[in-house]
């Protein structure tokens, strides 16, 4: 039987978007040691709230009016926290999309959340400011790999913004590790489960 590498398989479920429970064990302990390197984001996608986009009318700022975490999310967030805890990792910045359920997912799991418009949900943008968005996230990614050697960020964010960001489909509080490839753009370096 020929060896299998761990590292062609974790890009194969990558490039499938495979969820987080496909997975095997060691993919999150691949992630957990990336996190321990630091110069690395840590983008998730929001933990689990039932349903698919907001409400019309919805409001930012206003949870009332915003899909928002269930008890299943909220448990799934702090469960993120304390296994990263327990591991000795801590993040040198959490940042969050402004909707409620991202920042829920933020301070639940960490603590601490800096709203960041850049991981705003594209459904409630314009072209243009999504592709603003896109490029101050890259940006973003550039910065945390050359300067967090030995940190790392988190940011919480939707679905569609990590599709748009690296091309990969993420479940509910599955967070996706991103470096930079040969052209200083983001990609995928592991999956670590929510």
């Amino acid at each position: 039987m020929p060896h299998v590498n761990r590292r062609d398989c974790l890009a194969t479920l990558a490039a499938f978007g495979l969820p987080a429970a496909a997975s095997p064990a060691w993919a999150d302990d691949a992630a957990l040691r990336l996190l321990r390197s630091g110069g690395v984001v840590l983008a998730m996608r929001h933990a689990l709230a039932p349903g698919t986009f907001d409400p019309p009318g919805f409001k930012l700022g206003d949870c009332s009016t915003q899909r928002n975490l269930d008890d299943a999310g909220r448990a799934q967030a702090r469960a993120l926290g304390q296994r990263l805890k327990a591991a000795g990792l801590v993040p040198a910045r959490v940042r969050s999309s402004p909707w409620c359920r991202c920042l829920e997912t933020a301070e639940l799991a960490f603590g601490r959340a800096e709203p960041w418009a850049a991981l705003g949900s594209p459904r409630a943008g314009t072209e243009t400011t999504n592709a603003q968005s896109l490029a101050q996230l890259r940006e973003g990614v550039q910065a945390a790999v050359q300067q967090q050697r030995g940190r790392f960020e988190v940011w919480v964010t939707h679905m569609f913004v990590l599709s748009d960001l690296v091309g990969a489909n993420t479940a509910s509080g599955e967070g996706l590790l991103l470096g930079l490839d040969e052209r200083g753009q983001p990609r995928v370096l592991a999956r670590l489960a929510g």
